[in-house]
Protein backbone atom coordinates (compact mmCIF):
# COMPACT_ATOMS: atom_id res chain seq x y z
CA UNK A 1 0.00 0.00 0.00
CA UNK A 2 1.37 3.44 -0.81
CA UNK A 3 2.21 5.34 2.43
CA UNK A 4 1.14 9.31 3.04
CA UNK A 5 4.11 10.86 5.34
CA UNK A 6 2.88 14.09 6.90
CA UNK A 7 5.69 16.56 8.26
CA UNK A 8 6.57 16.70 11.80
CA UNK A 9 5.59 20.60 12.29
CA UNK A 10 2.14 19.45 12.46
CA UNK A 11 2.77 18.18 15.19
CA UNK A 12 2.59 21.31 17.11
CA UNK A 13 -1.21 21.34 16.31
CA UNK A 14 -2.09 17.22 16.49
CA UNK A 15 -0.90 14.07 16.56
CA UNK A 16 1.13 13.24 13.20
CA UNK A 17 -0.27 10.02 11.80
CA UNK A 18 1.43 7.96 8.97
CA UNK A 19 -1.15 6.80 6.71
CA UNK A 20 -1.30 2.93 4.12
CA UNK A 21 -3.76 3.56 1.35
CA UNK A 22 -4.90 1.64 -1.54
CA UNK A 23 -6.24 4.79 -3.63
CA UNK A 24 -5.00 4.73 -7.36
CA UNK A 25 -4.37 8.72 -7.04
CA UNK A 26 -2.98 11.40 -4.50
CA UNK A 27 -6.79 13.02 -3.95
CA UNK A 28 -8.10 9.87 -3.48
CA UNK A 29 -5.50 9.26 -0.64
CA UNK A 30 -6.20 12.46 1.00
CA UNK A 31 -9.72 11.99 1.19
CA UNK A 32 -8.71 8.65 3.03
CA UNK A 33 -6.33 10.58 4.97
CA UNK A 34 -9.04 13.18 6.07
CA UNK A 35 -11.70 10.86 6.51
CA UNK A 36 -10.25 9.08 9.33
CA UNK A 37 -8.22 12.72 10.60
CA UNK A 38 -10.26 15.37 9.52
CA UNK A 39 -8.10 18.08 11.23
CA UNK A 40 -5.95 17.48 8.54
CA UNK A 41 -7.74 19.28 5.79
CA UNK A 42 -7.76 22.41 6.85
CA UNK A 43 -3.74 22.55 6.84
CA UNK A 44 -3.47 20.73 3.62
CA UNK A 45 -6.51 22.01 1.61
CA UNK A 46 -7.58 25.58 1.17
CA UNK A 47 -11.31 26.32 1.31
CA UNK A 48 -11.95 25.60 -2.37
CA UNK A 49 -10.28 22.16 -1.73
CA UNK A 50 -6.91 23.01 -3.44
CA UNK A 51 -3.50 22.52 -1.93
CA UNK A 52 -2.19 25.40 0.26
CA UNK A 53 0.16 28.01 -0.53
CA UNK A 54 2.56 27.05 1.95
CA UNK A 55 2.46 22.99 1.35
CA UNK A 56 4.40 21.29 -0.89
CA UNK A 57 4.10 17.18 -1.86
CA UNK A 58 5.71 15.28 -3.19
CA UNK A 59 4.98 11.67 -4.85
CA UNK A 60 8.13 9.15 -5.20
CA UNK A 61 10.41 11.90 -5.16
CA UNK A 62 8.48 14.00 -7.93
CA UNK A 63 7.27 17.50 -6.98
CA UNK A 64 3.40 17.61 -7.87
CA UNK A 65 2.56 20.92 -9.53
CA UNK A 66 -1.28 20.53 -10.24
CA UNK A 67 -2.84 22.29 -6.81
CA UNK A 68 -6.13 21.41 -7.29
CA UNK A 69 -6.65 18.07 -9.14
CA UNK A 70 -4.06 16.41 -7.19
CA UNK A 71 -4.48 13.40 -9.66
CA UNK A 72 -0.99 12.16 -9.40
CA UNK A 73 -1.20 8.72 -10.13
CA UNK A 74 -0.22 6.44 -7.11
CA UNK A 75 1.40 3.08 -7.37
CA UNK A 76 1.11 0.13 -4.56
CA UNK A 77 4.38 1.21 -3.28
CA UNK A 78 4.50 4.96 -3.52
CA UNK A 79 5.95 7.39 -0.55
CA UNK A 80 4.21 10.32 -0.36
CA UNK A 81 5.24 13.27 1.64
CA UNK A 82 3.38 16.33 2.37
CA UNK A 83 5.54 19.56 3.73
CA UNK A 84 5.23 22.92 4.66
CA UNK A 85 7.15 24.96 1.76
CA UNK A 86 9.94 27.19 2.75
CA UNK A 87 10.12 30.79 2.33
CA UNK A 88 12.45 33.33 3.30
CA UNK A 89 15.52 36.15 1.94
Amino acid sequence: MAQLIFTQQLGRFMTVPQVETDAADLRGALDQAFDAHPRLRGYVLDEQGRLRENVVIFVDGQRTRERERLNDALAPLSKVYILQALSGG
